[in-house]
């Protein structure tokens, strides 16, 4: 129905003021119920006879938007008039008036160069079709076109980085036609992801003001959203505020905004004289202070509330232990998720970036998919991976993309386009996303295979690397790991993560066929099977043994290129994790997990790693029986650590391990997010080897899980629990006395194969209870 109406927008001359848009439409019989269809190039906040339609925040999201605009429906029949006063003579009829106001959101000059990103969509529009379903069996349609009026809204400007302007005094609105925009209409889909909303609300904790007459609130909290004000001010009184995320204690204490580079992230509001609720419309901040700029008379902390805004994920995942540092880490990590889950999986929420940075994603989905459902989230997302995904196979830097080529095709970045779905696979058991995203993940692969040199050793092209990484000395980006050494792993790993997806769909489709697995795998061809199946449009198309023999050539070559004499060549913490965690090192695995904790214990129980190499090195050296030395990682304090931002006082999670200094400083102003989640990682360590959960890759979704938990004597106790779709999934421990015993107690929704010390359980749905005399730590 939505493709009926037409994408209709304001006149040119509206400048930076958001355009708002009228329809007033009667309802000529007695209406059994009605519906709306509505979609924006940028953000759109609609309302029916002055009630808000729905609660979604940044309707429509942010998509590729070339191809890619999500529509969404919203049931108006409660907002709709009954009756209004009508001519004796005449049938009585309800005039509904429908305003839809249009903020540029993510279509405008977007990502930190500003870039225009979308040149074929030049000014915001809109698009909607309302519904009318009369008692009467009839039907009415009503569609956007040049009937809809258009007038400057009470939003003088509105941008997701700088902030918004409002003006709350009434004002005579000049209403002209819309514009009919000759956008496509075939890249309308209905809504896919989740609904962006306000979540939470959190009151201020502290009002300060600083030796410079800064006036600074502080919310006690690091997040993303905005601020909502409840105040009366005099006609034409002007508030301001800006925000930030820390304030600078070396020197002169005083709000830091350096951070965040050319974005603004400043409120503007222009008082009616009246006792006014407000709070923005199109922008988000990152902040857990904000500057009052301008502000007449006192302040007083309840006139502010901050709004905390994100993606409306059910929460399923917890954990919790005896170390209350430890337990503020894995807070700081679900904040980090909140903050950055907002639509996209952004980097950042605060300087001007925000973008969908693929190898964050890729580092963190394991850790994201326990902590919340974000089935649908990443569906989309991932679907909009393969919408930006170029003819060659290759993978831009960021999804959706402002920034066309610029850092595409680097290794772990685009890789997200196999491990992503392979993990939503494995925590939700759904082989449908395998199915969707098949193709870009052999588009992938493949790009990665007409790339690398005829050693099958990626040599080209342009790298993150070990991002952020500490073994190339100060203030570098990318660590010590050559960025080829990386490369190669990683197109060994999403082979082979092809190759069971490949394995993972076959399976399925014989059994849907009715077709004994091995006789289908063998010669899927001569089968009938279903024409819309990824089986026979994709997977016939690949030969499996090209493939597995692909998969061990390329682990032969990284073997003759990067170990020697029983010793990986490259010396570094990332290099020995990545090749443990990906399966690498053949029969040098005992040397070289020796190596990795003999460079850990040197180096004071320090990590050195960055986003390549921290989500496996705790895994790398737990899964080869050096879990202590993994538990001195988790639980050091000095820098650089996981408990080293803690302690200076973080809420989220850190981009960099030493943002902060040890003295107080910064790591640097160009690039350095205190809202930064891929080191949060490691909290699929602390579900996965702290409390042993873990998934099966021949039952996913916990329909069999695999439950091993290994205690040390530094933690009391731990306890982790997973909602999943079979029921609660539990596992904790604790150390009872000074006997030494350890007391587990395990929850089983379905199945598991429990392992307690050097005893395995195959149990079913219940509760578990096991001791044992002493630490079984492996």
């Amino acid at each position: 129905m939505i493709k009926q109406a037409n994408w209709i927008k304001a006149p040119a001359d509206f400048g930076e003021v958001c355009p708002v848009f009228k329809k007033t439409f009667a309802a000529s019989k007695e209406v059994a119920g009605a519906t709306v269809l509505l979609s924006a190039i940028g953000v759109y906040e609609a309302h029916l006879n002055g009630k808000r339609i729905g609660d979604f925040i940044f309707a429509p999201g942010w998509t590729a938007y070339q191809s890619r605009v999500q529509f969404q429906e919203y049931d108006i029949t409660g907002l709709l008039l009954k009756e209004n006063p009508h001519e004796p003579e005449k049938p009585p009829v309800s005039e509904n008036t429908l305003e839809i106001t249009l903020g540029r959101g993510w279509s405008g000059a977007f990502s930190w160069y500003r870039h225009i990103t979308y040149p074929q969509y030049p000014q915001s529009a809109i698009i909607c079709a309302i519904k009318l379903k009369y008692a009467d069996g009839t039907e009415e349609i009503i569609i956007s076109d040049e009937s809809f009026n258009a007038a400057k809204s009470n939003i003088l400007y509105s941008d997701i980085y700088d902030g918004e302007i409002y003006d709350a005094r009434p004002s005579k609105k000049e209403w002209v036609p819309a514009e009919i925009a000759d956008y496509p209409k075939d890249i309308l889909i209905p809504q896919q992801g989740d609904y962006v909303r306000e979540i939470e609300e959190i009151k201020p904790v502290k009002f300060i003001k600083t030796l410079i007459k800064e006036r600074i609130i502080d919310f006690g909290q690091n997040l993303t959203g905005y601020v909502k004000i409840n105040t009366k001010k005099p006609s034409g009184d002007v508030i301001e505020f800006r925000h930030a995320e820390v304030l600078r204690e070396k020197g002169t204490f005083r709000f830091y905004t350096e951070n965040l580079r050319t974005a603004l992230q400043r409120m503007t509001y222009i008082s009616n004289g009246e006792q006014t609720e407000y709070k923005p419309h199109f922008t988000f901040q990152g902040f857990r202070y904000i500057k009052l700029d301008k502000w007449s008379g006192d302040v007083d902390l309840d006139d502010f509330t901050a709004v905390v805004v994100h993606s409306d994920m059910k929460r399923t995942g917890y954990f919790e232990c005896s170390n209350e540092k430890v337990n503020q880490l894995f807070k700081n990590i679900i904040w980090g998720q909140k903050g950055n889950f907002l639509d996209v999986p952004t980097d950042c929420p605060q300087r001007d970036e925000r973008c969908g940075w693929t190898g964050d994603a890729q580092v963190f989905v394991r850790t994201a998919s326990y902590n919340y459902d974000v089935k649908r989230f990443f569906e989309k997302w991932l679907a909009d991976l393969a919408a930006e995904q170029y003819e060659d196979g290759g993978v831009p830097a960021v999804i959706p993309n402002p920034i066309g080529e610029m850092y595409a095709n680097s290794t772990a970045w685009g890789d997200a386009a196999v491990i992503c779905p392979w993990q939503i696979y494995l925590t939700y058991g759904d082989s449908d996303i395998l199915k969707t995203q098949f193709d870009s993940m052999k588009k992938w692969v493949d790009y990665v295979r007409s790339v690398a040199d005829e050693n099958l050793i990626w040599t080209e092209g342009t790298h993150f690397g070990d991002w952020l990484a500490l073994d190339n000395g100060e203030g570098a980006n990318s660590g010590a790991t050559p960025k080829e050494y990386i490369a190669t792993a990683y197109f060994a790993y999403s082979t082979s993560l092809l190759i069971k997806a490949w394995k993972v769909l076959m399976k399925d489709s014989c059994e849907k066929n009715s077709i004994k697995n091995e006789l289908c795998r063998k010669n899927p061809s001569q089968y009938d099977l279903d024409e819309t199946d990824p089986i026979k449009n994709n997977l016939n198309e690949m030969e499996l043994s090209e493939y597995e023999n692909l998969y061990k050539d390329i682990v032969a070559a990284f073997q003759n290129e990067y170990i020697k004499d029983g010793k990986l060549t490259v010396k570094t913490q990332t290099a020995h994790a990545v090749a443990l965690y990906f399966d690498l090192c053949g029969e040098n695995k005992a040397s070289t997990v020796k190596d990795l904790a003999d460079m850990v214990i040197a180096n004071g129980n320090k990590l050195t790693t960055g986003f390549v190499g921290t989500p496996y090195l705790l895994h790398a050296l737990s899964d080869n029986g050096y879990s202590e030395v993994a538990y001195s990682l988790l639980l050091q304090e000095e820098f650089p650590s996981w408990l080293f931002s803690v302690n200076k006082g973080a809420t989220t999670i850190w981009e960099h391990w030493d943002g902060i200094k040890e003295d107080g400083s910064f790591w640097s102003e160009g690039m350095n997010s205190f809202n930064h989640y891929a080191f949060g990682a490691v909290a699929d360590w602390m579900y996965g080897v702290v409390c042993g959960i873990n998934t099966d890759e021949n039952a996913p979704g916990f329909e069999h899980v695999i439950l091993k938990p290994v205690p040390d004597k530094r933690l009391e106790h731990a306890s982790a629990s997973i909602d999943t779709k079979y029921g609660k999934l539990s596992s904790k421990w604790h150390y009872e006395g000074e006997s030494g015993k350890i007391i587990y107690e395990l929850e089983v929704p379905n199945t598991a194969t429990i392992t307690i010390g050097d005893n395995t359980y195959e149990t079913g749905k219940g509760i578990h209870r096991y001791e044992t005399d002493h630490d079984q730590i492996n």
